[in-house]
């Protein structure tokens, strides 16, 4: 009996120990904060050197954690960005998703939604993935509703100060996740803010005091007060972004769980400005990335290993002891977040890949309406090469249409009105003309891709290598326009279909039977 009854308590002690060690693997899963704004470009941050814009929130987080010089979103407009961020997958990997506005399949599998299988509380506020349309499918659910960066946290709203900005309350939403979070569950939540996107109040930088002479204006634009005005009160926007990253952090610490939680913040891609937003340039494709984890992010750090949006979700995934999910291509940066060093790190992290197809409507080629602009690139530590596959259609859209891939404003106003005559058309042309085939930019000497290398017979080599190196990235990925079968995105339909029937004034457009009538001629 005495036997029985040692052998019962070793038995119960041995459960209950196994229990306590499973419930504190529990506790020390991170929780993720992921804030992410809209259309911010990277130097409009004081961490990556901005003279003009107030932020102490978003670099008290750099100084806390790790910055990134390197990181870059793989296709730059919203949709497509932010589908690589949640799928994990390169953007020509996607399908449908490649494009903007386009009509999500369920086939695809979200981090959230994954995390969420593993007993993780998930939510959004303001700008989750998006412009689309979407059932959404959870990875082993039935259909749900919900957007595919999480369930909504939308209640709260604030009265902005200026008419540009967004009435929801993105931080005070986050308190309220955080209060309906169950206490022994972890939590991830996708904070979108919708700011610095267009419209802006005009001239709002004459309300809030702005001294103009500290706008730095970029190579590819005239520098004139319309131009610094116009970058002025995007700047203002930036500025309300950062508060809200300033409040979430005092919301986290209230709660006592600041020092468990994975915070990432970085934005979708570039400003909304011509040659910017949605263009394969340095200023629209290189992103914002900071990273802040208390007690497994060394402070004060910076990488300059290249990473890219496809690789966040294996990153969380692996940050939580979860196994990898098969449909991610993109590659944990694990290792550099908690590395001891800063600089190159991994150094086969020595460049990126970066392409687009259809950002916006209003681009025609003979009888196909709203085809895409399709480009791959590649950007290296010294070059950026770009491969504009049909350089015969219009980069930002047909000039007919309003060039509709260039968010509007006084910057693109100003521009459109420059006549041939005008000793500044050149910045017109640099934003709005056709493209050639290929494009090579020295980034060291020339950040702002202003001056074209690749019809310079000194570096014939080098855009060859470059397009040999793509080349065969693209080949191994499968990328359709690689493979003869780039078609396929002209043809996925455009969820907006009323305006695409009113600026083509064809009443009875409908692409997503053009669609299936191509997918029928294909089979």
């Amino acid at each position: 009996m005495t036997f029985k009854f040692d052998l019962s308590f070793l038995l119960a002690l041995l459960t209950l120990g196994a229990f306590t060690l499973s419930s504190s693997a529990q506790e020390k899963r991170p929780n993720i904060l992921f804030i992410l704004a809209d259309d911010a470009s990277k130097d409009s941050f004081g961490a990556y050197g901005s003279q003009s814009a107030h932020t102490p929130g978003f670099d008290s987080i750099a100084q806390n954690g790790v910055l990134f010089t390197n990181a870059y979103n793989c296709n730059p407009k919203c949709a497509p960005a932010r589908a690589c961020l949640l799928a994990g997958r390169y953007s020509w990997q996607l399908e449908e998703a490649c494009n903007h506005n386009p009509f999500l399949s369920e086939k695809w599998k979200f981090y959230p939604y994954l995390l969420e299988e593993k007993g993780y509380h998930i939510g959004y506020t303001g700008k989750g993935w998006g412009p689309g349309m979407w059932k959404g499918r959870n990875a082993s659910r039935a259909i749900h509703e919900d957007n595919p960066a999480g369930h909504p946290y939308n209640k709260r709203t604030l009265k902005p100060p200026y008419t540009g900005i967004n009435k929801i309350d993105y931080a005070g939403n986050f308190e309220d996740f955080l209060k309906a979070t169950p206490d022994d569950a972890p939590f991830c939540f996708w904070m979108g803010v919708k700011e610095p996107h267009r419209k802006y109040q005009l001239d709002s930088w004459k309300l809030a005091k702005r001294d103009l002479s500290k706008i730095s204006v970029p190579a590819y634009y005239p520098d004139n007060k319309t131009i610094r005005g116009d970058l002025a009160d995007y700047e203002i926007e930036i500025e309300w972004f950062d508060k809200h990253i300033t409040r979430a952090l005092e919301y986290l610490k209230a709660s006592g769980k600041l020092k468990n939680t994975l915070i990432i913040v970085s934005s979708d891609h570039g400003m909304p400005f011509p040659r910017v937003k949605g263009q394969l340039y340095e200023d629209g494709f290189a992103v914002p990335f900071i990273a802040r984890w208390d007690g497994k992010i060394k402070p004060g750090r910076t990488v300059t290993d290249f990473i890219t949006f496809p690789d966040l979700a294996p990153t969380l995934l692996e940050a939580v002891n979860a196994e990898k999910e098969p449909q991610f291509t993109g590659e944990s940066f694990l290792p550099q977040l908690l590395s001891e060093k800063s600089g190159r790190l991994d150094p086969d992290r020595n460049y990126t890949l970066l392409g687009k197809e259809r950002h916006d409507i209003g681009r025609t080629d003979g009888e196909l309406l709203s085809v895409s602009y399709p480009v791959r690139a590649i950007r290296t530590d010294k070059f950026l090469y770009a491969r504009n596959l049909l350089p015969h259609r219009w980069p930002v859209g047909n000039p007919e249409f309003g060039f509709k891939n260039v968010d509007g404003g006084p910057i693109k106003s100003y521009l459109t009105a420059l006549k041939p005559d005008s000793p500044e058309y050149r910045f017109y042309e640099m934003s709005f003309g056709k493209r050639p085939l290929e494009e090579l930019y020295d980034i060291e000497s020339d950040p702002d891709c202003v001056k074209n290398l690749a019809q310079d017979p000194t570096h014939r080599k080098t855009c060859d290598s470059l397009w040999t190196q793509l080349k065969k990235q693209l080949i191994a990925q499968k990328d359709p326009r690689l493979l003869g079968k780039g078609d396929i995105f002209d043809h996925y339909p455009n969820a907006g279909i009323r305006n695409q029937r009113k600026i083509y004034k064809q009443p009875h457009y409908d692409p997503v039977k053009n669609y299936e009538k191509f997918i029928n001629r294909e089979n």
